[in-house]
């Protein structure tokens, strides 16, 4: 039973992700509190270059200000964090309380993760000031994706290592 206690990790961390997704833009608008501690208008020179479209909005600093580029920023890395934990969760679950090899473990935690990724943004859609987006998809896919990367990688050195001190 103690095994299964480990699901309360990915679910956990699913609730804060559902959580975040049903609350209003407005509410986590961060600019506010970055323009209070940071002037960051000594970046323009550096960053004023860039620009393109995402979800049919242009962004650049002329549109969004210096303050709004970065907030695009933390906010789309964000997406792939938060899905990069869900994905080890998720994994550490599996391992934890199945006996999977580690090529499925990694498959259903992969898949799990993309699953809710899509509903996510489903459930997204139905916020105010919200709206859903496949881009979004593809960020928390590419986040549960390096995870799985992240995951291969310990595990081969883990064994390199363990096999040099035999």
């Amino acid at each position: 039973m103690k095994k299964y206690l480990y699901w309360l990790l990915p679910m956990g961390w699913m609730g804060i992700i559902f959580y975040s997704s049903a609350t209003p833009y407005e509410q986590q608008d961060i600019k506010p509190l970055m323009g209070s501690l940071i002037d960051f208008s000594f970046l323009e020179p550096f960053v004023g270059w860039i620009s393109f479209t995402y979800n049919h909005s242009l962004v650049n600093v002329d549109v969004l200000g210096i303050n709004g580029f970065i907030e695009f920023f933390i906010r789309k890395g964000a997406h792939v964090t938060v899905f990069f934990l869900l994905a080890c969760f998720f994994y550490i679950a599996f391992r934890k309380s199945t006996d999977f090899r580690i090529e499925i473990r990694l498959l259903f935690s992969f898949l799990l993760t993309v699953i809710y990724a899509v509903l996510d943004e489903l459930h997204q859609g139905m916020t105010p000031n919200r709206t859903p987006y496949a881009g979004d998809v593809m960020l928390d896919s590419i986040g549960a994706l390096i995870a799985v990367f992240c995951i291969i990688s310990i595990n081969w050195f883990g064994k390199r290592r363990n096999s040099a001190h035999k």
